[in-house]
């Protein structure tokens, strides 16, 4: 006998979920800080349309993660 307690670990579908949260903050934040920035020019313009690019690539990265979740769990689970 294993004497050794085993260790919760979260179902694939609760780590895809986490990692797409994580994703969806980080092109809130992207977002955020490309509106924030006071710098102004031809510069600033094309660094908000890359900052504005990797929000969008994280969001759809996000998204994609989330539908991941839900097919793992099949139409029989419900979410939490």
């Amino acid at each position: 006998m294993n004497d050794c307690p085993l260790t919760s670990r979260p179902a694939p579908a609760d780590g895809l979920r986490t990692h797409s949260a994580a994703l969806r903050s980080h092109a809130r934040r992207l977002r955020a800080g490309a509106a924030a920035l006071e710098w102004r020019g031809r510069e600033a313009d094309a660094y908000r349309a890359e900052v504005t690019a990797l929000a969008d690539r994280c969001a759809r990265a996000a998204a994609g993660l989330a539908l991941a979740a839900a097919q793992l769990e099949g139409p029989h689970v419900r979410r939490r």
